[in-house]
């Protein structure tokens, strides 16, 4: 049967109509950490084992997942899609019970009965438009971070999310399994070295040039693509343009129209530890600077300061900023009042009013308390925390088991929005912009309203129209 747009409809809207009835079900929960966590889910796989689709098997993470899924016993990977030919033939060949599809559309028109739950790992542009189609759907989404691409597209999940509360959703971040960073959540949000002042985060890279993870190699002359490639596929919802050499399929992540930078692409294993600890909602201005800006690049060496309101029990001041920037470009030590030193390339370092915490990407912690290094095991009033394989979290979570979801989409909205408003606020460098997420807008700046928080989407790849609404 040939994909039509009105049979890709016809299922999509049988999907959503499904979906509205199993959303005021209402079958979810939070957890001390407001984490989304599940207790006999009424959506159970068709089979005893989980169905899973994966979207995107190829390139750099999405190996990965599928191994560390595939290691739970109740997980099937009944499809698998994907543009590169080659990688559909590879894995494929790892897969031989699954069928295989190059379009995402094919496979929700065509095979939505055969799969509960679908596993994307696109280039960052399409994450959005698939989860939600997936979500419309009715199915259950893992969802390779950052969540999203572009501004408006977080407005989208937290629609979906209202809408789907029976859905289990997680977002890539198993930086977050182990304990180390569980630790600096539970230190901070007990407020065991008391209320925030502020908060600095950093990571290393990118490097200018390069044919690295995040390629800054200048902007090749069009040229035909791979024959294993589909390019109109890979573009996906971007507007159409010509294959260039060092951009697809793998080194796309610095590119404007297809990733996020440095800055977007990190945000969801720097900030998670302030969404959990402080509960972070939507932050009120951005400013961002640099001296490295580029029409078809994310911009390099920026420095940005995101400020959330503040205030209360959590907070020492009326307003929290964060501090984000790339390149390494880690605070002063002695500005901090600390001993002269050097901290890692990446990480996490919040400011409080008895003392100060870093936590590593890997989860290493530093104290300082009146600017001595303490012990930080040796703090009372800790709490117990358990390590987790995230993976298998979500798997269980579906499957009608207890157990602890890091990272569902509410929650990975936050860390995406951050991210994505300091990477791009950088087209306005040492402007600041007041943004406002309810009316998706910067109500200070039309111009940053009109160009930095949506896309136009291609036709046959828009996201589904009832989120739109």
């Amino acid at each position: 049967m040939a994909l039509t747009r009105r049979i890709f409809l016809q299922h999509a809207a049988i999907g959503a109509g499904s979906l509205a009835a199993l959303g005021a079900l209402g079958c979810s929960t939070t957890d001390q950490y407001g984490a989304a966590t599940s207790s006999l889910l009424t959506r159970r796989p068709k089979n005893s084992r989980l169905q899973l689709l994966h979207v995107g098997v190829g390139g750099t993470i999405a190996p990965y997942d599928r191994q560390q899924l595939s290691a739970h016993k109740d997980v099937v990977f009944a499809g698998l899609c994907d543009v590169d030919a080659d990688a559909l033939t590879r894995v494929g060949a790892e897969n031989p019970h699954a069928w295989r599809c190059s379009d995402w559309r094919e496979a929700f028109a065509q095979h939505a009965d055969k799969f509960d739950a679908v596993v994307v790992c696109t280039p960052d542009h399409n994450h959005a438009v698939v989860m939600l189609h997936a979500l419309a759907l009715g199915k259950h989404v893992y969802g390779q971070k950052p969540l999203v691409q572009q501004l408006a597209e977080v407005s989208l999940m937290d629609k979906a999310m209202a809408a789907c509360p029976d859905l289990v959703t997680q977002v890539g971040n198993q930086r977050m399994g182990p304990a180390g960073r569980q630790h600096a959540v539970d230190i901070l949000r007990r407020r065991l070295l008391g209320r925030a002042i502020e908060a600095h985060v950093w990571v290393g890279g990118p490097a200018d040039q390069g044919d690295g993870y995040f390629y800054y190699g200048g902007l090749k002359d069009p040229s035909p693509p791979p024959k294993n490639l589909d390019w109109n596929l890979w573009l996906g919802c971007a507007e159409d343009a010509p294959f260039r050499e060092g951009l697809g399929p793998v080194r796309w992540r610095s590119s404007w129209d297809y990733g996020t930078g440095q800055l977007g692409d990190w945000c969801t294993h720097l900030l998670d530890v302030l969404v959990y600890a402080f509960d972070l909602g939507s932050p009120f201005a951005v400013r961002a600077d640099t001296r490295h800006a580029s029409d078809f690049y994310h911009a390099q060496h920026v420095q940005t300061v995101l400020t959330y309101r503040g205030g209360g029990r959590k907070f020492a001041q009326p307003c929290f900023p964060v501090h984000y920037n790339d390149k390494g470009q880690a605070p002063s030590h002695a500005a901090l009042g600390l001993p002269a030193g050097k901290f890692d390339s990446s990480g996490t370092l919040v400011v409080c009013e008895e003392g100060v915490l870093f936590v590593s990407v890997d989860g290493g912690i530093q104290v300082w308390r009146d600017g001595k290094p303490v012990d930080w095991k040796t703090l009372p009033g800790q709490g117990e925390v358990h390590e987790r394989n995230h993976w298998h979290a979500w798997v269980d979570s579906i499957m009608g088991r207890e157990a602890f979801v890091q990272s569902p989409f509410t929650q990975a909205g936050r860390m995406a929005e951050a991210g994505l408003l300091a990477a791009k606020a950088a087209r306005f460098p040492g402007t600041e912009l007041r943004w406002d997420l309810a009316t998706e807008r910067f109500t200070n700046h039309e111009e940053a309203s009109k160009t930095i928080v949506r896309r136009n989407y291609r036709r046959g790849f828009e996201p589904p129209a009832r989120f739109l609404a």
